[in-house]
């Protein structure tokens, strides 16, 4: 089965696989928990309930560095008083006037919720702590264009314990890379709809240098909240959003929007739970309580199809009629997983699957992780050809072939039964693991052994699946996931709706 990237290759400006957006949280190890603050100040000699008076100069401290980072770039802060306004909205103003050139953007002000503290003592064990809660303080959004991070913020809170929030776009980063190697490019927004040397800037995205990252983080740190210094401790930095994007660029509009509507209406039909499951490198399991289903929408970009599992999705949309873009997002990173070591409770480490881990370094391996999730649903899409190359491929499902003088059928889309074993193999669990006779009988009860012997006989006949070496295990022919696909999206989304007029 070809790619889309293949089977319009002369229509493809390229294809370019980069982090989109990227959110990264900043925490001071030793206060960053209530036990630990309560440990801080009870061995610096603090009164648990002088805890909001020994805080208070810290937010001093930062409301006087904001102001001074003002005065030293003329910026006047902006204080955002209703909640409903965009805050990129007044910041894209600024950037209109003054241009693209590093330095500090903008600062704005804005009164939001953050994590804090509050003194508690138990009468039943007399000792007296620290318990977490949630409160309002000042908020300082510090937005820069770094030389190596591009275009960013820096959310500052004035109260303890003092967790950052930053905002930065691997398309920027990559942006400077590219102006740094001498290679010409053009961008719509956060993307590239036209770069000198795809192939080259593939190789950059790719090589993106973690540890640069959190040098420019440490160095943003220290400028934007100076008082992590006075607990001799520095950030310690975790992904707690992140977006993966594959652009393919096309050379024209026109060229894109010939395909796109029927990939849209076609995905709503033929992505099931498995297929979404399967596309992040996840099966469903029975005891499995989260939501997961398909969104559709139209936006002033374009239209978004969005499939979604817990804390993980992915997208595609056509990003200014032009870009196709495929994007794998996680709130939570440790929804994927990945073979490494793991350290158990009594000691002793062994190797197994396991969550990936939220430090910033667990960005290499997530691109790897996104980028092969990408690949899956632009696997999945591929099928989706023209509506003449799947009336082909329909003939070719439905065909009786011929082994060993027996006549073994075609499949009948009309047929319950035969649908119903289609649907089967093609499901997302299946896709990965293979399956057993045993497998498609779970599935479909009413058949005994011997019948769906029988039907595994005349898809192995058709071409549509293929035996795994000397088991007893089948995986779908790439043949045979293209046939049924195309023929599912034909009943779903043509035929059915031909026959209701």
């Amino acid at each position: 089965m070809d790619l889309l990237t293949t089977t319009y290759q002369d229509k493809i400006e390229g294809t370019l696989s980069c982090f989109d957006r990227i959110i990264i949280t900043g925490t001071i190890p030793q206060i960053c928990y209530s036990q630990g603050m309560t440990s801080y100040l009870y061995s610096h000699g603090i009164r648990i309930f002088d805890y909001a008076k020994y805080a208070e100069p810290f937010k001093d401290e930062i409301r006087a560095n904001a102001e001074q980072i003002a005065k030293e770039n003329d910026i006047e802060i902006e204080f955002v008083r209703k909640s409903h306004i965009r805050k990129e909205d007044l910041v894209k103003k600024v950037l209109d006037k003054r241009g693209y050139h590093t330095g500090v953007v903008h600062i704005l002000s804005a009164m939001e919720s953050c994590n804090s503290y509050k003194p508690w003592h138990d009468k039943q064990t007399g000792k007296t702590f620290l318990k977490g809660a949630q409160g309002k303080c000042l908020h300082y959004y510090f937005y820069f264009i770094d030389p190596y991070l591009g275009y960013g913020y820096v959310r500052v809170p004035t109260w303890s314990p003092f967790k950052l929030q930053v905002y930065i776009n691997g398309h920027n980063i990559l942006a400077n890379e590219l102006g740094k190697n001498n290679i010409k490019y053009s961008m719509l927004d956060n993307s590239f709809d036209n770069i000198e040397d795809f192939e080259k800037a593939q190789e950059i995205s790719d090589g993106i240098d973690i540890k640069k990252i959190h040098q420019r983080l440490d160095v943003l740190a220290n400028r934007y909240c100076p008082v992590a210094s006075h607990f001799d401790q520095v950030y310690h930095w975790s992904i707690m959003q992140a977006e993966y994007a594959t652009d393919i660029v096309f050379k024209r509009q026109s060229d894109l929007q010939a395909i796109y509507s029927e990939l849209v209406a076609t995905a709503i039909h033929t992505v099931k739970p498995d297929d979404i499951a399967t596309f992040l490198g996840h099966k469903i399991d029975p005891r499995y309580q989260g939501e997961i289903g398909n969104n559709h929408n139209i936006r002033i970009e374009g239209g978004r199809i969005k499939h979604s599992m817990g804390k993980g999705s992915i997208k595609m949309y056509d990003k200014f009629s032009k870009i196709l873009r495929i994007e794998t997002t996680t709130n939570d990173v440790s929804f994927f997983r990945h073979y490494r070591e793991v350290e158990h409770r009594d000691g002793t480490k062994s190797m197994k699957y396991a969550s990936l881990k939220k430090n910033i370094y667990s960005l290499t391996l997530l691109s790897l992780v996104f980028k092969a999730s990408n690949r899956r649903y632009l696997e999945f899409i591929s099928a989706f050809d023209n509506k003449e190359a799947g009336r082909k491929r329909l003939e070719k499902l439905s065909r009786s072939k011929k082994e060993n003088n027996r006549n073994y059928k075609g499949f009948n889309l009309f047929s319950k039964e035969d649908l119903t074993l289609l649907l089967t193999v093609l499901r997302g669990e299946f896709n990965t693991s293979g399956f057993r006779n045993k497998d498609i009988r779970m599935k479909m009860p009413q058949l005994n052994t011997g019948k769906v012997s029988r039907l595994l006989k005349r898809l192995k006949v058709l071409g549509l699946i293929k035996k795994a070496g000397k088991t007893y295990k089948y995986y779908l022919t790439k043949l045979g996931k293209e046939l049924i696909v195309t023929a599912e999206k034909l009943k779903e989304a043509v035929l059915i709706p031909a026959l209701n007029y």
